[in-house]
């Protein structure tokens, strides 16, 4: 009776080991490609998979997207500018039986693929479209690198370069160059600026000049303004009609003084000399 209850306890401990072996779970964004006998049979899941024991074979492979960083690789651009650039991808397998047949491990022939075409790539852009071009970028190194995986059944969504190192020397020339360009700028929005007043002030010149009064009444605003200064030295301008008289008076004194030196005085006729 003993003996008969050691084995229907050893059965049913079997049982249970088997069942166990013989049922997989799936989650949702699971999938499992089952090979019976060393040959591809089905794709399974997601929930419940029942396997032959000792005879099938199951990988999972998970359809969630995947977050590969791509280590800073040693880059010469095409100006010749030694740069570290690192670069992060994102992809997830659409197929399963391709992931698991067509190649051994996929996320390191994804990683490998990346870092050389990184490599590739920015090796043919110049610093400044490195710095100012990014999205240009990212987007050839998706496409290069997506149609590189697509037998593999991986599909590569998002490149995206994260960080640029520049030699100390290179971020000197740039702050330099930044700083020249600013000035540019600056100057380029002064002189802007000027012709825009300038052209302002024609044009108050143009609607002043018909009406004496105006120039009358700005001469008493900027008297009103100097006014209202704290400092020490005042200047009074004197309006133009006021000084334009003196200034002709000016010019013919001016042009009448040679004159007058150069003409002989007359002498009276009692005071010319005799002839002898």
């Amino acid at each position: 009776m003993e003996v008969v209850l050691i084995v229907l306890v050893v059965a049913v401990l079997a049982a249970i080991a088997l069942a166990a072996a013989s049922v997989r779970v799936l989650r949702e964004y699971e999938r499992g490609v089952v090979f019976r006998l060393g040959r591809v049979i089905d794709q399974k899941g997601p929930g419940l998979v029942l396997l032959i024991p000792a005879v099938d074979r199951m990988v999972r492979v998970t359809l969630r997207t995947v977050t590969l960083r791509i280590p800073p690789q040693d880059v010469i651009t095409r100006d010749n500018v030694p740069v570290r650039v690192a670069a992060v991808a994102y992809f997830r397998v659409i197929d399963p039986r391709c992931s698991v047949l067509e190649v051994e491990d996929f996320h390191a022939a994804t990683l490998q693929i990346a870092q050389t075409t990184l490599r590739s790539v920015l090796g043919k852009a110049e610093l400044d479209s490195l710095l100012s071009e990014r999205e240009r970028l990212n987007d050839n190194l998706q496409q290069i690198i997506d149609e590189q995986t697509e037998p593999w059944g991986i599909k590569v969504t998002i490149v995206e370069i994260k960080d640029v190192e520049i030699p100390e020397r290179m971020q000197h020339a740039l702050a330099r160059q930044a700083e020249a360009e600013r000035n540019r700028r600056a100057k380029v929005i002064n002189a802007e600026g000027e012709f825009q007043a300038a052209a302002r002030l024609s044009d108050a010149a143009e609607v002043i000049r018909p009406n004496p009064v105006t120039i009358q009444l700005r001469y008493l605003q900027a008297l009103s303004e100097i006014s209202s200064n704290q400092g020490t030295t005042i200047v009074f301008p004197l309006p133009m009609d006021v000084l334009r008289p003196l200034i002709e008076a000016g010019k013919e004194n001016v042009d009448e003084s040679p004159e007058r030196e150069r003409r002989t005085p007359e002498l009276p006729e009692h005071e010319l000399p005799a002839l002898p």
